[in-house]
């Protein structure tokens, strides 16, 4: 089985721009860019490199509106999506307000299958995650 690839997060409550670079802030949150695309791009760019002839799963956690301040991790994750032998699993916002553009390009695409997680059914979608996965894999 390969191994996942895990996304880290850019959020910094404290962090503040730098000069001559405006802030990106979801509410009360400053992202920190630069150091989110530090940890995260190498990370998604190595995942579509080093594909052999098994299939790779890579898990992002998330794709929102806070990793959405970063032009290069849109193009990250628009390659990963469309690399074939990389399974991705990613989280996505529940559409509320307004629309995401990359969150509903993904939610729109035919290879993509989306579960609504729910109070009631989180503790039951394992099973089904993992027979998507397995089947994307054949």
């Amino acid at each position: 089985m390969s191994s996942p690839c895990l996304v880290p997060r850019g959020l910094c409550p404290e962090s503040q721009p730098l000069p001559g670079k405006p802030e990106c802030r979801v509410g009360q949150y400053v992202v920190n860019l630069d150091s989110f695309e530090q940890l995260a791009l190498p990370v998604l760019r190595n995942a579509g490199s080093s594909c052999g002839p098994k299939h790779r799963v890579c898990i992002i956690d998330e794709i929102g509106k806070m990793e959405l301040f970063s032009q290069p991790f849109i193009q990250a994750v628009r390659q990963m999506l469309s690399t074939p032998g990389i399974i991705v699993v990613g989280t996505i916002p529940v559409p509320k307000g307004k629309p995401l553009a990359l969150v509903e390009e993904i939610r729109k695409r035919r290879d993509v299958k989306v579960f609504n997680v729910t109070r009631d059914n989180r503790n039951s979608l394992l099973p089904d995650i993992v027979a998507v996965v397995q089947s994307s894999r054949t």
